[in-house]
């Protein structure tokens, strides 16, 4: 099959157009045709290399996949075949106390697509039953494939671990990433008032357009300051940060969080080495919420959602899967507003 993978970390032109070995499905698994595969920052740090993480080389990147079913393995549904499908990017045993209570995105043996192990960027990719769900039909591939992992991020962090309410006042950083459109969305979705920030007037208005109650450009000396004097804000703060740019913003983010908000955090674009007053923390009784990825049984909420239009994928660009260099490039640049997806050819 063809694919595009990486042997060694590096700039974008370590990934290389190739033949590999088809896979094949074991018990309870489907091999997948892929149509499309969206990029995601994580696939740029994969590329780069991230700390402790062990490839085995061919290494394909990919965490959001659409496609068809082609093959299954024993103990599998044979009419799965020929089902199109959106592949849930995170794995887990399915066994273990995590998994059986509902989180199976804290199971040790957790992996995600592209990341731990072989993902998208190829005609054909193996995963466990349990990770698939059919396509809305209302959908493109390339739509589809726009949703998984950033929507399952963003609603774990605002419904699950914040408990967005309406009437909360939402700061929403880098709203143009596939995160921060998934949050704006979601946040609206439950009423609350979202402020979204980008670094340009092209993104902050399309953040108007998806439904941003307040914008401001977060590249000016002053972005706090233009915060603090929105109505919604002024000296009680906001309810809740939406964060995942990390070291360059946290410390504002925790400024403008009011006494008992939340400021939850999925990423650390920026760096990941941010300084914390703790005195911020304990006498506001500030509440500092990790999170990571989202149960695989939230993409059966969020799918539908968008099937019926109350939420949509935004795509910016599409490109080759022999691009995919190229679109690590402009992922890089942070010129996108919604996600970039890779087109597989058949």
């Amino acid at each position: 099959m063809l694919a595009v993978a990486l042997s060694e970390h590096g700039a974008p032109s370590v990934l290389r157009l190739c033949e590999l070995p088809e896979p094949s499905p074991g018990p309870h698994e489907v091999c997948v045709r892929v149509v499309a595969c969206a990029l995601n920052r994580l696939d740029l740090w994969v590329r780069a290399g991230l700390p402790g993480l062990r490839l085995t080389y061919p290494h394909i990147l990919g965490s959001d996949v659409s496609g068809v079913i082609e093959s299954v393995g024993p103990g599998c549904a044979p009419g799965l075949v020929g089902s199109e499908v959106v592949v849930n990017p995170g794995t887990s045993c399915g066994r273990c106390e995590a998994c059986l209570s509902g989180w199976d995105n804290l199971c040790p043996r957790y992996a995600i697509l592209g990341e731990h192990r072989s993902g998208g960027y190829a005609q054909r990719i193996v995963v466990p039953e349990a990770n698939v769900v059919a396509k809305p039909n209302t959908l493109t591939m390339v739509e589809a494939a726009a949703i998984p992992l950033t929507f399952l991020t963003a609603w774990q962090m605002l419904v699950v671990r914040a408990h967005v309410q309406p009437g909360d006042v939402v700061l929403l950083h880098a709203v143009g990433s596939g995160v921060g459109v998934a949050a704006l969305q979601i946040a609206k979705l439950h009423g609350a008032i979202v402020i979204a920030l980008a670094s340009s007037d092209a993104k902050l208005e399309r953040a108007r357009a998806l439904g941003a109650d307040a914008v401001v450009r977060s590249d000016v000396p002053d972005w706090e300051s233009r915060i603090r004097e929105l109505p919604c804000v002024g000296k009680r703060g906001v309810d809740i940060v939406v964060e995942h740019t990390g070291a360059t913003t946290w410390e504002a983010s925790i400024r403008l969080t009011r006494r008992g908000g939340t400021i939850t955090t999925c990423g650390a674009t920026s760096g990941p080495i941010a300084n914390t007053d703790l005195r911020h923390v304990f006498f506001r009784q500030l509440q500092i919420l990790g999170s990571t990825m989202g149960s695989k049984s939230l993409l059966y909420r969020i799918l539908p959602l968008v099937e019926r239009g109350v939420m949509r994928a935004v795509v910016d660009r599409t490109f080759p899967l022999e691009q995919a260099a190229d679109a690590h490039a402009y992922l890089d640049r942070r010129e996108q507003f919604g996600k970039v997806v890779l087109e597989i050819p058949s």
